[in-house]
């Protein structure tokens, strides 16, 4: 449940970018209990067998990556993002729309800059086939998913930025 205003631009519960940053969040967060599993059973053998999942270490680190970018756009979709209003309290809603438009313009070019830069890590990974050192699983494409979950962030701030301004209130 949000806790934003039920009157805030995009508050609504159809509301399109929640329907589709949602599936992406959620299968982040499976994908976070299966590392979580994985770690667990890691563990477990490490303690009776003296091994452990080979890779494991490889594993965590792919997912979490991937779970927190998936993560990011609906967070951005309900106004999840923490906010410091100490200074603003009490100026006008409308006014509060627009510095919270811009600073979604602002977090926009910032997951831009994100985006390209992981697009350009992709690219040079996929080139030369850098792959993890245990279970030799390519990097690139992995980069490349976070870099396009970076793109769908750029999208849906600039959206949510659009709505603000055109909010009547």
């Amino acid at each position: 449940m949000s806790s934003r205003d039920p009157d805030e631009p995009g508050a609504g519960r159809d509301d399109l970018l929640i329907r589709w940053t949602k599936p992406l969040a959620i299968a982040g967060g499976f994908l976070l209990v299966v590392v979580a599993g994985t770690v667990v059973v890691s563990v477990i053998l490490r303690w009776l067998t003296q091994s452990s999942v080979p890779g494991d270490f490889e594993l965590v680190q792919i997912a979490t990556a991937l779970a927190a970018f998936a993560f990011f756009p609906l967070c951005q979709a309900e106004r999840g993002n923490i906010m410091v209003d100490t200074f603003t309290l009490g100026l006008p809603k409308r006014v509060l729309n627009k510095i919270d438009a811009t600073w979604d313009v602002v977090y926009a070019a910032m997951a831009a800059i994100v985006a390209w830069r992981l697009a350009i890590g992709a690219y040079d990974t996929i080139r030369t086939n850098m792959v993890t050192m245990v279970l030799a699983l390519p990097q690139g494409w992995a980069i490349a998913v976070c870099a396009a979950m970076a793109v769908l962030l750029v999208a849906v701030t600039l959206t949510t930025a659009w709505r603000l301004v055109r909010s009547p209130r």
